[in-house]
């Protein structure tokens, strides 16, 4: 069984779309990393290390692989220094944009957490808007935090 692109694609436990994706991005860590890259502009395993998420460095690593593998990331040796790897999203990845989106607006009314309200009202109420602006800091590769932490601690992790 292969895909458009000639990978062999894994055995699936069925056709249902949201099985799918489940298989690929459904745990723990993927959407944290996923939304890392997105709303954060993390770029660097170290940034993901200390996202505060605690994930162990064996287990981010499979993750970021697996999230490659799928072509929903992509690794780039930095230009000024090549062993150093920058990961950023494939188009496949940014069209995540609006799941993750509605997980954080979702999260937001139904369960307590340190989220602002008035940011997350405003999220909601401007859904274009901020789809919108994650799309141009993808494409123009701004790494500027689209939203704050939510764990009291500011900016990016070094």
């Amino acid at each position: 069984m292969s895909n458009v692109s000639g990978k062999p694609k894994s055995k699936r436990r069925s056709g249902c779309p949201v099985s799918i994706s489940l298989e690929r991005f459904g745990d723990r860590w993927s959407l944290l990393i996923i939304r890392d890259l997105m709303v954060r502009g993390y770029r660097t395993f170290k940034e993901f290390q200390q996202s505060g998420e605690g994930i162990a460095t064996n287990i981010l690593a499979d993750r970021l692989r697996n999230l490659e593998t799928s072509g929903i990331i992509t690794a780039e040796a930095e230009k000024a220094d090549g062993r150093r790897v920058n990961y950023r999203l494939t188009k496949k990845g940014i069209d995540l944009a609006p799941v993750l989106l509605e997980l954080l607006i979702w999260a937001a009314r139904h369960e307590e957490t340190a989220a602002p309200c008035a940011l997350m009202a405003q999220m909601e109420e401007n859904r274009d808007v901020v789809l919108a602006e994650t799309r141009r800091r993808w494409q123009e590769r701004d790494t500027t935090p689209l939203i704050p932490r939510f764990d009291g601690r500011q900016g990016k992790a070094r």
